[in-house]
């Protein structure tokens, strides 16, 4: 029973991180009609992962606190309100999970016994979860609803942060000789999750596809809005539906030759174009389907025989850095062209990666 609450409170952290970037998505889109500081937001939301910060549970908690608080004030404060609030709001929650994330999500492992796969199951469940709710929520009490929710979902994760502080603290003060120290001292770095960072590696595959996803979602909540005539219902369900693509993925096993994800993706893309409504949300499922085909095989071909985690977060950096570029190079060019003029862009740049990474993955050593 224990267990289940656990991955039910991790599960609902999941969900907080979510539904406050996705809110955030669509009141920055509704502040400025600017594609450029529109994809400022996904940039900051990134960037964390890519810097060296010491992970610890607690200060990247309270953070996430911090940032909730914010962004409610900046949802009761009306449509006169600074874009900067936002952008602050956003990048103080990305700090936060930086922090707090990966060490609670190993403490929850190792000290309570979850299962790594009953974690991923719940952070996928609480994503969804997020998702849905940006959607759902927005028609009912707006943005201000929205963060509320997104506060309430973050207090299970309370006791969790609290009874790691007092375990570690317990036992750095129950230990008498220099060999009980030495155990404490190593059980309260574990208690505070402050962890060597992996050395720096890149994955070319990774970084284009961060470049192309990045630079999609980056203009996605002002193409609902402005070319679709869409509301933040529509922008949830559509980030419900790539959601649940992206969890069918592993359940369908589904292996495709290396180019033809991104081919078929810029085929669903360009039929967004001509369906409208609810064709255009389940256009998303496959879309996300074939977004995670395609992280699968990168991650494989990482080192094949290496560690698939390790894999795995070289990916994950890599994929962050590619997609900092891609919602800041993305913004720019809407910027400068105009948001109507992007979507033939991303169509090349999906196409153009179709060709070009599998010739990269040949070259591998």
């Amino acid at each position: 029973m224990q267990r289940r609450l656990l991955t039910l409170a991790w599960s609902s952290g999941q969900a907080s991180g979510t539904l406050a970037i996705g809110a955030t998505a669509w009141l920055l889109s509704g502040l400025t009609p600017s594609p450029l500081v529109n994809g400022v937001l996904p940039a900051l939301a990134t960037l964390p992962m890519l810097l060296p910060l010491p992970q610890r549970i607690r200060p990247g908690y309270l953070l996430q606190l911090l940032s909730l608080l914010l962004l409610l004030a900046v949802a009761a404060g009306g449509p006169g309100t600074s874009v900067l609030a936002p952008l602050l709001g956003i990048a103080l929650l990305a700090v936060g999970l930086r922090l707090a994330q990966d060490p609670l999500q190993r403490r929850l492992h190792g000290h309570w016994g979850v299962p790594i796969g009953e974690l991923r199951a719940g952070a996928e469940a609480g994503r969804l979860a997020g998702s849905l709710l940006t959607a759902l929520l927005f028609p009912i009490g707006k943005a201000l609803l929205q963060f509320g929710s997104a506060l309430v979902l973050l207090l299970p994760l309370a006791p969790l942060v609290g009874a790691l502080r007092a375990s570690g603290h317990r036992m750095e003060q129950g230990q008498g000789d220099a060999a009980a120290a030495t155990t404490a001292a190593a059980t309260t770095a574990a208690a505070t999750a402050e962890v060597e960072q992996p050395p720096w590696r890149l994955e070319p595959g990774g970084v284009l596809q961060g470049l192309l996803l990045g630079g999609l979602f980056a203009l996605l909540p002002l193409w609902v809005r402005q070319q679709a005539a869409g509301s933040c219902f529509d922008f949830g369900l559509l980030l419900t539906a790539y959601g649940l693509g992206r969890t069918g993925a592993e359940a369908w096993g589904l292996r495709l030759p290396p180019r033809l994800p991104y081919l078929l993706m810029a085929a669903l893309l360009l039929a967004t174009q001509f369906v409208g409504g609810w064709g255009a949300v389940l256009l998303f499922v496959p879309f996300g389907l074939l977004a995670a085909v395609a992280d699968a095989r990168l991650a494989l071909g990482v080192d094949p025989a290496g560690d698939l985690q390790q894999n795995w977060s070289v990916l994950e950096r890599s994929s962050a850095l590619g997609g900092l570029a891609g919602s800041l190079g993305m913004g720019l060019i809407a910027q400068l062209i105009g948001l109507g003029g992007s979507l033939p862009i991303q169509l090349a740049a999906f196409l153009g990666a179709g060709v070009l990474l599998p010739l990269l993955q040949r070259r591998r050593p």
